[in-house]
């Protein structure tokens, strides 16, 4: 046999080999789930980008409270999502999912976390900089308010400074995307997208006008087509349009 084609084979084989390991891995793996959750969404591209398609799962409804319910509570005495299972593991909270994930799998699927120091710290840099930072002044700050409490009963000139802050963290995205040119933390997508995206989509769905920030803009139109945000998109998203747009017309 001429020596290139035992190495085809091998190659082959190899791939094969790893197929079905990881086939075998993802029905040991549940996750409980809520469709439109940015913290659900960062986990399940996660396993998308690791190869990990074929994990189970259930998505749960949040009108009807499922996240309390005995099959979430089981395993995540907070009764919240994602909750997530490997085996006899038991990894709760997005981060923590995404990083168990990457960690132990390093070698299959999309390395999310560079071996390269410099670049590994840029992409750890954007990860903690996107849970901190629009977590709080989007998220937290801004959208929550309006699911919380009626316009009417805001105070305006509060509100108009959440608005400034959250313009003013997007700006600062905005020029990260500029340097780079392509993903938030280089030419290559990382776990710095996986925790960056969900909340940019999740804006755009609730009114936010990318055409302020022409380089997020192009990045979420680009992302936009990559198998696994297209796989994970949130089920209701394509079902129905938003109960409300709090960031249509001030962004």
């Amino acid at each position: 046999m001429p020596p290139y084609l035992g190495k085809t084979i091998f190659q082959h084989f190899r791939l094969f080999r790893q197929f079905c390991t990881k086939s075998t891995m993802s029905e040991d793996m549940f996750l409980f789930w809520g469709s439109g959750s940015v913290p659900c969404w960062k986990a399940m591209l996660a396993l998308e980008e690791k190869g990990f398609s074929g994990y189970k799962n259930k998505m749960i409804s949040f009108d009807k409270n499922e996240q309390k319910g005995p099959d979430v509570l089981k395993f995540n005495p907070r009764g919240e999502v994602p909750t997530f299972t490997h085996g006899t593991i038991v990894v709760n909270e997005s981060n923590a999912i995404c990083e168990y994930l990457e960690s132990t799998f390093k070698d299959y699927g999309t390395q999310l976390i560079p071996s390269d120091p410099k670049q590994r710290a840029l992409v750890l840099q954007r990860m903690h900089e996107a849970v901190a930072n629009l977590m709080q002044k989007m998220l937290l700050d801004f959208l929550y308010e309006f699911f919380e409490t009626k316009e009417e009963d805001m105070d305006p000139e509060a509100l108009t400074k959440k608005t400034k802050t959250l313009k003013e963290e997007l700006e600062i995205w905005d020029g990260y995307l500029g340097k780079t040119g392509a993903f938030l933390a280089g030419p290559d997508f990382s776990m710095a997208d996986v925790y960056f995206f969900p909340f940019i989509a999740f804006g755009v769905r609730l009114g936010l006008n990318l055409d302020k920030f022409p380089n997020i803009k192009a990045y979420y139109e680009s992302a936009c087509a990559r198998p696994s945000i297209k796989t994970t998109w949130p089920p209701h998203w394509k079902e129905s349009k938003p109960s409300m747009t709090p960031l249509a017309g001030r962004l």
